[in-house]
């Protein structure tokens, strides 16, 4: 059946909506399908090829074809629908289970089909080329800056119009506090998300992710873009204060002077699109005692000292800057801590003096104690930074020959007092494991292996149910494990509680 309207509405539509004509030929088919399917009381299966060329169209009956089942009357559960094999076989000797016959039936006209139900089709087969296409069109932009348009704002979030019937969200979680946006404002955001979603938002943009600012540097600061300057970390609290970290590449450009620019103006250009977020410039250094001091800008910092097993540091500061130092409500040591990744411990110069001295004195008391040795000696060993008798052992003698109080004699004596201390650890740790008794569903519990098996027995925890009832920072201090690891041990260990509590319901 010919029908040049056919083409003209897969011509306009197309063109309309910028979509393939394919996809509107689909749509149509599909359209008068659900049209003949209602001619028929909705009791059969329909087919509707249209010719892309001349717009002509046949529509075909089909039955599915399937082995009888003397469970229903007739053998078949749906007589209007499928066809038993040895039937079809009639018509096609090859034909198998599960394919389709077909037979041409009366088409119906393309102008009477029920507007509402072509439309309906049509519409929703646009809609979905159209999300298709967008989610095509910005999945290779994820990380990266977008521009549009408020186009409203609704239950505390914002849409936002990127042109080309693409829509982004901003959620309300996503936004700057207390930042006001009106409709036609023009907003830019980072691009975090995109879901290939049936309903819903697709594009997921934030205004206040850490790599937004470093974004819009890199817009602001053509030596950035060039990669004569890199920005190696952010830290925000959203509409409010920012810390970034800048290395320049050529020795002969100031990443923090070129990032400020003329009289601000760069630094300014990126506060404003931030509802007015103060930014500090931070010089990175590969010394991370330095980078975390540059980071503690504007505070000075009188002294630190760093603690690697702990990924910690104590900054101090004089009373007079520590107010500075911390920031209203921490503003100032959170955003240090995020973007440096150290945990930082601000305190005044006398109160980290007072914890150095107790630090010194517990170190001094344990050599004492440990080596049988006086307090000078001790003093000695502190001074020249010793922390633990296991040191003295696996340092080189010459090191310790360095130390002017130090003849060999002593360093000797200290170096087999150090190995005996060591060695009677080692033979009361391995008495404490052989009276260890772990159970066997400790012994056979994944993750866990013979050695800490015995350790954490030794420690009274034999079962189980023993390492589900402890706590993550437990069970790293008995056994030495890290957090990740100490906590996959204990969700193992609590697994059959679950299974239990499942079996209760």
């Amino acid at each position: 059946m010919a029908n040049k309207e056919i083409l003209l509405v897969v011509e306009v539509v197309s063109n309309e909506k910028q979509i393939e004509k394919e996809i509107i030929f689909q749509a149509i088919e599909a359209a008068l399908e659900t049209a003949t399917i209602k001619r028929y009381g909705n009791k059969i299966n329909a087919k509707v090829k249209i010719d892309r060329a001349t717009g002509d169209y046949d529509t075909f009956r089909s039955w599915e074809v399937v082995e009888p089942n003397q469970e229903f009357e007739g053998g078949l559960e749906s007589p209007d629908t499928e066809m038993p094999i040895e039937a079809a076989r009639k018509i096609r000797p090859d034909i198998e289970v599960g394919d389709h016959i077909e037979e041409r039936i009366e088409s119906i006209e393309f102008g009477r089909i029920a507007a509402q139900t072509a439309k309906q089709v049509i519409v929703q087969k646009v809609r979905e080329a159209e999300r298709r296409k967008i989610v095509s069109a910005y999945q290779d932009r994820i990380g990266q800056l977008v521009t549009g348009i408020v186009k409203r704002a609704e239950r505390g979030m914002v849409v936002v119009d990127l042109g080309g019937n693409a829509e982004a969200i901003i959620p309300k979680e996503e936004m700057i506090p207390r930042e006001a946006m009106r409709n036609g404002d023009r907003v830019r955001g980072y691009l975090y998300a995109v879901r290939p979603e049936v309903r819903g938002p697709q594009l997921f943009v934030s205004r206040t992710a850490p790599e937004l600012l470093m974004e819009l540097f890199r817009l602001e600061v053509p030596e950035v873009s060039e990669g004569l300057i890199e920005i190696l970390g952010a830290a925000r609290d959203p509409g409010s204060r920012a810390k970034i970290a800048v290395k320049s590449n050529d020795p002969r450009l100031d990443p923090v002077g070129a990032c400020v620019g003329m009289r601000g103006s760069r630094v300014q250009a990126v506060s404003n699109e931030l509802s007015g977020e103060r930014v500090d410039i931070i010089l990175w250094n590969d010394n991370e005692a330095q980078f975390v001091i540059n980071a503690m800008s504007p505070a000075e910092i009188a002294s630190i000292v760093v603690d690697e097993d702990s990924h910690s540091m104590d900054v101090a500061v004089s009373a007079d800057n520590l107010s500075q130092a911390i920031g209203r409500g921490g503003q100032n040591v959170r955003l240090a801590t995020e973007l440096t990744g150290w945990n930082l411990n601000v305190m005044d110069v006398l109160e980290a003096e007072k914890k150095s001295d107790e630090e010194r004195q517990t170190i001094m008391q344990s050599f004492m104690n440990d080596l049988d040795v006086d307090e000078d000696v001790a003093s000695i060993l502190v001074q020249e930074g010793f922390t633990s008798v296991d040191e003295l052992v696996y340092v080189p003698a010459k090191e310790l020959l360095e130390i002017e109080e130090f003849d060999e004699g002593i360093v000797e004596e200290l170096r087999n007092r150090a190995k005996d201390v060591l060695l009677i650890k080692a033979i009361a740790s391995e008495e404490e494991l052989d009276d260890a008794n772990p159970n066997q569903d400790l012994l056979d519990m994944e993750g866990i292996d013979k050695e800490l098996a015995f350790k954490l027995a030794s420690k009274g925890i034999a079962t189980m149910e023993d390492l589900a009832e402890l706590s993550i920072d437990e069970l790293s201090e008995i056994t030495g494990v890290d957090q990740n690891k100490a906590g996959q041990l204990i969700m193992t260990a609590r697994a059959p509680w679950f299974i239990d509590e499942k079996a209760r319901k």
